[in-house]
């Protein structure tokens, strides 16, 4: 995989000598686009089989939610990048001996939900139409589903949401980006101008989204879950998170990788949420 990174980088920084733009864009297509997360075995889709599903819309593109019905409080599910829903059956099971009404949401280009491309700009918008829709107390996000989660509560900030957990979630995206930068190989052209097409996109530089800084403006309640050895999403993270985040506790893990989807895991979870 690392040799056909740096094949398919080589080339793209070749073309950047010809066309600084279309070298940009390609790199940043690529980044964008999750290369798993969309089919389900059959052990997924019955998983799935025992939720009420429900589609709903942001703009022109399709969000699959589904729900497992509860008296206790609403959990509103958002898994990370090339992952989708299943990956919450431990945790759903849990919950549901709980009595929690339980949602989850494929993200864009994930699952069941609509859009080609991925990023968590988008990611947080589809949060904001489930949330609309059902009202949650609390957000699990894992990765960049955590990422999103803040990036949705600091630019809407629902008072009514009492708690968000994030597990393994990064605290910027300058750092994922300049992760992706190296795997490639990309040279200083590529790099500047994915950064000038998201600044002309979004309005910003990449460094504007650091969800670490973002939860300054956040008075929700957090429980912080990272792995001293993940491996995707380094600990540094996690501490930049809790330098910022004045209303939010970490819990270090040591093994668990970053999946962090175990009964471990949902102990840790299960005990915050009865607090």
């Amino acid at each position: 995989m690392n040799f056909i990174s740096k094949t398919i980088g080589l080339l793209i920084n070749l073309l950047s000598y010809i066309s600084p733009k279309a070298a940009g864009n390609l790199a940043l297509s690529l980044f964008s686009t999750p290369l798993r997360g969309k089919k389900f075995n059959e052990k997924e889709s019955d998983f799935l089989d025992t939720a009420f599903k429900e589609e709903l819309q942001h703009e022109d593109l399709s969000i699959m939610t589904y729900r497992w019905l509860g008296k206790n409080k609403t959990i509103l599910l958002a898994h990370g990048w090339e992952s989708n829903a299943t990956r919450w059956q431990p945790l759903v099971e849990s919950l549901k001996t709980q009595n929690y009404n339980v949602i989850a949401l494929d993200a864009p280009a994930h699952g069941r939900s609509g859009s080609k491309k991925f990023n968590a700009i988008l990611y947080s918008e589809f949060i904001n139409i489930v949330s609309k829709k059902f009202n949650p107390d609390i957000i699990i996000g894992h990765s960049v589903g955590g990422m999103a989660t803040v990036f949705y509560q600091h630019k809407y900030q629902n008072t009514e949401l009492e708690k968000l957990i994030l597990l393994g979630a990064p605290s910027n995206f300058t750092g994922v980006f300049n992760r992706y930068v190296k795997m490639m190989g990309y040279n200083k052209k590529v790099d500047k101008q994915m950064g000038k097409i998201v600044l002309e996109k979004y309005g910003h530089l990449p460094d504007h989204f650091s969800a670490a800084d973002f939860t300054k403006e956040i008075k929700t309640s957090a429980l912080l879950i990272h792995d001293e050895r993940d491996r995707i999403i380094p600990y540094q993270d996690a501490k930049h998170f809790e330098q910022h985040y004045v209303n939010a506790q970490l819990i270090t893990t040591q093994g668990f990788g970053h999946s962090l989807n175990n009964e471990t895991i949902t102990e840790y979870i299960n005990k915050y949420l009865a607090n």
